[in-house]
């Protein structure tokens, strides 16, 4: 029975108040333990950063869906399971809690979704993002959840950072038909490269530990489909 001044939709309670997210959040967050995601820091950091702040408020009540949604330029945010499996394999070489590495690289930041979950794990995460309207939500979407350790830079993902700066990992939500050897140079030593890589409608999720300044292991894991990874900058127009 609904109650004067509460709308229930698909267990999304809507009051004079604003939104609650809580029992959506809960089922997401179940939904990742049932597809294999074991890492309860990976869980918890998703059930910290509410999604649906990253998307226009008509898409809120299927923000906590397993799904890629539509941000605008013809880019998505990532759906729950990918953020968080692409999480944990960047993390999975270490066990204890809070901030796990040191500085995080993150190629294709769309919305800041994938950010704001890297900065529990991060004391600096450098963001990279094309569309310049992107960059701007992305800045405005961590300002409203006060993470101050995410710098998001509008450039070219393919030419990665400052080539003098190193980093303990790499997460990159656009997949170049083969990943680039200039983003293994940028690892520190074990540290991790987690990319998608392949063409349309045959891409896998690839896993680089860098072993050496000469050597490094590759994982490759399920089948993902990511926009593909584009030169250059872009404006915002589409």
């Amino acid at each position: 029975m609904l109650r004067r001044g509460v709308i229930i939709e698909r267990f999304l309670i809507v009051s004079s108040s604003g939104f609650t997210f809580t029992r959506v959040k809960d089922q997401m967050i179940q939904e990742l333990l049932d597809m294999g995601i074991k890492d309860f820091r990976v869980l918890d950091s998703l059930s910290q950063v509410p999604r649906h702040i990253f998307l226009d408020q008509a898409l809120w009540s299927r923000a906590y869906e397993n799904r890629a949604l539509t941000i605008g330029y013809k880019q998505t945010i990532s759906q729950p399971y990918i953020v968080a499996r692409m999480t944990e394999h960047l993390l999975a070489h270490t066990t204890r809690r809070g901030k796990v590495l040191n500085r995080v690289l993150e190629i294709g930041s769309g919305c800041g979704y994938q950010s704001a979950v890297l900065s529990h794990f991060a004391n600096e995460v450098f963001a990279i993002e094309r569309i310049k309207p992107l960059v701007v939500k992305s800045r405005e979407n961590l300002r409203e959840l006060k993470i101050r350790n995410v710098l998001v830079k509008h450039a070219d993902g393919f030419d990665g950072w400052e080539e003098d700066n190193k980093f303990d990992g790499i997460i990159c939500a656009a997949a170049p038909r083969q990943y680039p050897e200039e983003l293994v140079e940028l690892l520190e030593i074990g540290g991790k490269l987690v990319i998608p890589a392949g063409i349309e409608g045959q891409q896998r999720l690839y896993v680089i530990t860098k072993k050496s300044e000469t050597e490094h292991e590759e994982s490759i894991f399920e089948e993902v489909a990511f926009v593909p990874m584009l030169p250059g900058i872009s404006n915002g127009e589409i």
